[in-house]
């Protein structure tokens, strides 16, 4: 675990695997913490340096007035790595980490050598969506955030893998209980603005795109319209809700793996 001094605050970091490996950043879902990859973390150290952080808003990092953008989210990404002298690194994010990802194509794709996008949309929900959680959680704090805790099982896990893995789900969904309600609110702002749809044309970088079939938040549509619109990007699909990457664990490594270390 380590600090990066951002020019508002902290952001907390944490590095695996070999020193000198190509490095790989993995960019967290709303409402988790850079814990949300420790199934992965074993399989991807064998082969790159995994650098993981919490988003600003979420974790140990810090929590500024909202409401964020992902522009800001992507910005902080660049500042971690150039506070850690990266000049190049591979890129998977899920969901809000996914749009980081997409933002960092667009944007600042001289930084990237392949990006992983998984769960995730050009444009995730509506402000019909968003707009009343913000106001829930910015009204009621920690008690709206258990409330959503409770709801996230079944948009981030199907049922069968929550009764067969309560212990599991129950790690995952308490990251939500934990996370600030400011810098919940500030977030699920970035991703209700976020708007991609008309700019992945632009992103020259490989990219894998990965959806969950039982997926409610991004549906597989999501992906495939990504897919459709990244010149040359590849697809895969788990059978699976919300968080791919928990749920099917070592397939996806595998899948993530096969596209990183490719020729």
């Amino acid at each position: 675990m380590g600090f990066v001094q951002l020019a508002d605050g902290e952001l907390n970091y944490q590095l695996d695997g070999p020193e000198g490996a190509p490095v790989l950043v993995l960019s967290n879902s709303l409402g988790t913490d850079l814990h949300m990859w420790d199934i992965q973390i074993s399989a991807f150290a064998e082969h790159f340096r995994v650098l993981r952080f919490d988003t600003r808003g979420h974790g140990k990092s810090l929590v500024t007035e909202g409401p964020y953008s992902i522009e800001q989210l992507g910005q902080d990404v660049l500042a971690l790595l150039d506070a850690l002298h990266i000049e190049r690194a591979h890129f998977c994010g899920l969901s809000m980490g996914g749009l980081i990802g997409q933002w960092l194509g667009i944007n600042a794709g001289e930084r990237l050598k392949r990006l992983v996008v998984c769960n995730t949309a050009a444009k995730i929900g509506t402000p019909e969506v968003w707009n009343p959680r913000i106001e829930m959680v910015l009204r009621d704090g920690p008690v709206a955030m258990v409330a959503l805790r409770d709801a996230s099982i079944a948009r981030w896990f199907t049922a069968d893998f929550a009764e067969a893995n309560p212990g599991q789900a129950k790690l995952i969904t308490d990251m939500l209980a934990a996370t600030s309600p400011q810098g919940y609110a500030a977030n699920c702002a970035a991703v209700r603005d976020a708007d991609f749809r008309e700019q992945l044309s632009s992103i020259k970088t490989p990219t894998l795109v990965i959806a969950g079939t039982e997926d409610a938040v991004t549906p597989p549509s999501g992906g495939h319209f990504i897919q459709a619109h990244v010149q040359g990007a590849e697809y895969a699909e788990f059978y699976a809700a919300h968080l791919s990457n928990v749920q099917a664990g070592a397939a996806f490594s595998d899948r993530v793996l096969e596209f990183l270390l490719a020729r």
